[in-house]
């Protein structure tokens, strides 16, 4: 599904972050990145979308055959990959739902599907409210804008949902919510996993993973992966911090 090699990228004109990044995400895995705050987990989630605020100066990112690299923003998620963001915009005067119907008919137009109606958005929009927990009036309101962190984390999952991508990419999605909300979250992409889609989850909490269980859960720190286990790992870091592995692994490359 998505093959990383010796990823390196920095800020436009500024520090290198991802430092000989490299990972192997197989269809239908789910891999958990955790870290300490500065490590480069969300850059690495912003490099595979492909934001222009940061510059790949080597190494090599293939998704599904695929260089990632060389694919626009748009190009990539018509591809089937999604962030659910960090920070999700606001966008006032366009409604939850005509922002829905509008990115999930343009990708099916492209490929070659018919279009859904207002009628079959709607319903659609309405049971993937309910199934992260929102009232189905928030589809009338603007994207995001005067939504807490929460609500808002809620919707990208909704999107998530209507879109259907094969590589989910989730940005600290989990910051912000409550623990019925975390719930919800979990059992979404619980909902989705169907031995195909592949998900990468950027976290600082196991809470999340308690219920997702990913197949594999990485240690990032300086820009790159230091630990790799299972959600032992993460139970470690939940109870000892990263400090303990940050040294182990410092020591292990002097």
């Amino acid at each position: 599904m998505l093959s990383i090699k010796h990823l390196n990228a920095q800020i436009v004109e500024g520090d290198q972050i991802l430092k000989q990044m490299s990972l192997e995400l197989q269809p239908g895995e789910v891999h958990a990145i955790m870290g300490p705050n500065g490590s480069g987990k969300s850059t690495l989630s912003s490099v595979l979308m492909g934001h222009p605020g940061y510059e790949v100066t080597s190494g090599q990112v293939i998704y599904q055959n695929q260089d990632l690299l060389q694919m626009s923003v748009d190009e990539r998620a018509l591809a089937g990959v999604f962030l659910a963001f960090q920070y999700p915009m606001s966008i006032p005067g366009v409604s939850v739902l005509n922002f829905l119907q509008t990115v999930v008919n343009v990708q099916r137009k492209k490929k070659n599907e018919s279009l859904l109606d207002a009628y079959e958005i709607i319903q659609k929009a309405e049971l993937a409210c309910a199934r992260v927990g929102l009232d189905k009036s928030f589809l009338s309101k603007s994207l995001n804008e005067g939504f807490s962190g929460g609500e808002k984390k809620r919707v990208e999952v909704i999107q998530m949902l209507m879109l259907n991508p094969k590589l989910i990419i989730m940005d600290e999605t989990d910051s912000g919510l409550d623990i019925d909300s975390i719930k919800k979250v979990s059992e979404a992409v619980s909902f989705m996993r169907d031995g195909s889609r592949s998900f990468l989850i950027v976290t600082h909490y196991k809470r999340i993973l308690d219920t997702i269980k990913p197949d594999k859960v990485h240690v990032f720190h300086d820009g790159h992966i230091i630990q790799t286990g299972d959600m032992a790992l993460a139970d470690r870091l939940e109870q000892e911090g990263y400090d303990g592995i940050v040294n182990q692994s410092s020591k292990e490359h002097q």
